[in-house]
Order: structure tokens, then C-alpha cells, then sequence
């Protein structure tokens, strides 16, 4: 069973202001599929908090996922792009690349999307959009190859070539 970590870029949701229905879309949808989250926060969209709150769920708390929703579109608040390519070691490029074409198939907003994706020691952290419907949408096209790529990373599988 893999770990996740979901971090919610939201000012209003920070403050209460707001419902987190994101999250709980993630929350659910991971623990259907057999996934163990063990921590879920939500931070203001400001870079260093959202550094912070990777840095902690890759290197103190060593979770295998980490899922952020929210703070990837054009605002100027939204700097969870940023925030993640300040914390990771590697690119995962496919991955935000394959969210953004799939989302695109639905709707031509998708490529208003700054999502950006990457691996951080042994914790590999993706994000999706801060819609409920693009969320969900995004986890069901990740999930089936989801498990593969984390062990891979974990040293659990090392092959991708099919039988």
C-alpha cells in the first residue's frame, strides 16, 4: 500500500471561507483504490508555505505521493508550479503532459494549466487542477499506471516493456 499526502492550495479555503471539496475528491478516490492517506492540509497559496508543506510530507514524513489541487492557473497568487519545481530533484514531465492532454479532450481550458509534476528523494509529487471535476477526471486517467510508476520509483519493479 502506497502513502499520499494532499496538500490544498487555497487562500479561502486556508481561512475557512471555503469548502474543500477538492480534497475530499482526492481523499476518497485514493482510499477506494487502496491507498493509504496519511496526511491531507490545506495552506494559503503562498510559495514558501507550500514548499514547506512538501518538503515535510517528502523528507520527514517520507509519503510515496504527494497530490496537490489548486494554485496552477494564471492568478498571480497561484504558485504551486513554482513552489514544486523549487522542492524537486527530477522532472516527471509525462505526467503533467498526459493530464493536460487527456484534460483537453473535455475542455480547451485545459491548456491554461501550469501543472507541473516531479520526484523528490523517494516521494514523487504531482498536481492537479483546483476544479472538483477536473480533479476527479485527473485521478481516474492517472490511476491506472499510477502503481507502476511508483515502484518504479521505490525499487519494486524496474520494468515497463510489456509481456
Amino acid at each position: 500500500m502506497f502513502t499520499v499526502g494532499i496538500i490544498i492550495s487555497s487562500d479561502k479555503g486556508s481561512r475557512g471561507e471555503r469548502e474543500d471539496l477538492s480534497g475530499k475528491i482526492i481523499k476518497n478516490k485514493m482510499e477506494q483504490n487502496g491507498y493509504e492517506v496519511i496526511d491531507y492540509i490545506i495552506v494559503p497559496d503562498e510559495k514558501l508555505m507550500l514548499e514547506e508543506a512538501m518538503i515535510s510530507m517528502c523528507d520527514k514524513k517520507k509519503i510515496d505521493l504527494i497530490l496537490t489541487s489548486g494554485g496552477t492557473g494564471f492568478s498571480k497568487r497561484d504558485v504551486t508550479p513554482e513552489a514544486t519545481m523549487n522542492v524537486i530533484d527530477r522532472q516527471t514531465p509525462g505526467i503533467s503532459e498526459a493530464i493536460r492532454y487527456y484534460s483537453l479532450q473535455i475542455t480547451p481550458k485545459a491548456m491554461l494549466s501550469r501543472a507541473v509534476s516531479g520526484i523528490r528523494k523517494d516521494s514523487l509529487i504531482i498536481n492537479l487542477p483546483g476544479s472538483p471535476k477536473a480533479v476527479e477526471e485527473s485521478i481516474d486517467f492517472l490511476l491506472p499506471v499510477l502503481d507502476h510508476g511508483l515502484e518504479i520509483l521505490k525499487g519494486t519493479a524496474s520494468e515497463c516493456a510489456r509481456k
